[in-house]
C-alpha cells in the first residue's frame, strides 16, 4: 500500500477532515456518533495496513455525512434514515454508494483480486427495511391467545410436562416467518421475543420495536398506536354484520375498508383479509424505529409480513417504499391480503390494486 494507505482509508479521513470546508470533525466526535472506540475509528483510516470497516460502518459515515445536523446541539450523532430531508437522503445514497464501491476494492486488494463480498442474499438483507443498524436490538411484541382461550390448549398450561411457551402466541405463523428473516438480516444484533406479559423493563420498548397483531389481541399495538398521529384506526367490531374494519379519515368523512368472506356460522370462509404496515419513529426513543404488522385475521398479518420476507416480492415492494416515500419520517400502507384455499398470498406493493391506503397520501395524484 502506498504511504496514504488504501482509497478507503483516505477518503474516509478526508470526509473528516474536510468534508464540510469551514468544520473539521474530530475521530472523538465520530466515537460518540458511531458508538465505538477512538482507537477503531483510527484504524480504519490507518495509512498503514488500514481495517476494512463493516458495511453497517460505511453506512453510519454515510448517513452522519450527509447532513450537517449530525453535529447540531453540540452532540454528534447518526440521524435515522426517516428523519433525512430528501436532499440529504440524496446525498446518503451517493455517499454509500461510493463507500461501498472503495470497500469493495480495499477487500479485493487484501486477498489479492478475490472480493470476500457477502453473498447476494445478504446483500438483499442490507437493502431491506428489516435490516437494522449493527449492534442495535429489536424486539418483537406478539399478540398472545386471551387466558381463557390458552386453559383449553393443554399444551399451554406451564403445569404440563408438555408444556410449550409458544402456544401463547396469536400470530406463530407471522412470528416465525419474521424471526428467522430478522435473525438472517441481523446476525450481529440482539433479536428478542416478547408478548405483553413478558415485557421487563423499557429496554423492551425503547429499542426498535416491531409490532405483530392487532388492538383486540395487543395491548402494545393499542397504545402506540395511541401516541402517533395516524389518520388511519383498527376498529374490531366482531359483533357487527359486515365485521371489523379498518378506518381512514377523509377530512369530515371516514373511509372503511372490511374483510371479504363467504358463508356464516361453521361455515364462514375468508376470502380476502385487510394489512397494516406500519413504519416510524419509536415514540419512546426517536432514535430508533416502530414497526406494525397488523391485521384482522392472522393470515392478514402473516401476509403483511411476507410483503417484505417473500423472497418473490420482498425487494420489489422495498424498491417501492424507498421510492413512495423516501425520507418520510413514517409512513403506512394498508394492503388488500387475498386468501386462497387456506393460502395468504404475499401482496405486491408496486400494483394498485393491492394497496387500498397509503399514507402520507400522494401529492396531486403522483
Amino acid at each position: 500500500m502506498s504511504g496514504d494507505g488504501s482509497p478507503l482509508a483516505r477518503r474516509l479521513r478526508e470526509l473528516r477532515e474536510s468534508h464540510w470546508p469551514d468544520l473539521r470533525v474530530t475521530q472523538a466526535q465520530l466515537r460518540v456518533a458511531f458508538e465505538v472506540s477512538v482507537p477503531l475509528i483510527s484504524s480504519w483510516e490507518s495509512a498503514h495496513a488500514a481495517k476494512v470497516p463493516p458495511l453497517a460502518r460505511l453506512e453510519k459515515y454515510a448517513a452522519f455525512f450527509a447532513t450537517r445536523r449530525s453535529l447540531a446541539d453540540g452532540t454528534p450523532r447518526v440521524l435515522p434514515l426517516p428523519e433525512l430531508a430528501p436532499d440529504e437522503l440524496q446525498e446518503y445514497h451517493k455517499l454509500r454508494e461510493e463507500l461501498t464501491g472503495l470497500r469493495k476494492a480495499a477487500l479485493r486488494a487484501q486477498v489479492g483480486g478475490e472480493i470476500a463480498e457477502p453473498a447476494p442474499a445478504r446483500d438483499t438483507y442490507l437493502k431491506s427495511p428489516w435490516h437494522f443498524p449493527e449492534g442495535e436490538a429489536i424486539t418483537i411484541i406478539c399478540s398472545q391467545i386471551p387466558q381463557e382461550q390458552r386453559a383449553r390448549i393443554p399444551y399451554a398450561d406451564p403445569s404440563q410436562p408438555d408444556y410449550i411457551e409458544l402456544y401463547k402466541y396469536s400470530d406463530l405463523d407471522s412470528l416465525f416467518e419474521l424471526w428467522g428473516h430478522l435473525r438472517a438480516a441481523n446476525p450481529h444484533s440482539p433479536v428478542t421475543l416478547r408478548a405483553t406479559e413478558d415485557l421487563r423493563s423499557s429496554d423492551d420498548l425503547t429499542s426498535h420495536v416491531v409490532l405483530l397483531g392487532g388492538v383486540d389481541y395487543n395491548e402494545i399495538t393499542a397504545a402506540m398506536l395511541g401516541q402517533i398521529d395516524l389518520p388511519v384506526r383498527q376498529v374490531p367490531d366482531w359483533e357487527s354484520e359486515r365485521g371489523p374494519y379498518f378506518e381512514v379519515d377523509k377530512g369530515d368523512e371516514a373511509e372503511r375498508y372490511y374483510t371479504v368472506t363467504s358463508g356464516s356460522g361453521d361455515n364462514l370462509q375468508l376470502r380476502e383479509d385487510v394489512g397494516f404496515f406500519y413504519r416510524g419513529v419509536n415514540p419512546e426513543n426517536v432514535k430508533r424505529t416502530l414497526t406494525i404488522c397488523n391485521g384482522m385475521y392472522a393470515r392478514g398479518v402473516y401476509g403483511t409480513v411476507r410483503a417484505l420476507t417473500d423472497a418473490r416480492f420482498r425487494d420489489r415492494n422495498a424498491d417501492y417504499l424507498r421510492s413512495r416515500f423516501g425520507g418520510t419520517a413514517s409512513f403506512s400502507i394498508l394492503t388488500r391480503i387475498r386468501i386462497v384455499g387456506r393460502v395468504a398470498i404475499t401482496p405486491d406493493w408496486t400494483r394498485d390494486t393491492f394497496r387500498l391506503h397509503e399514507w402520507p397520501e400522494p401529492i396531486n395524484g403522483d
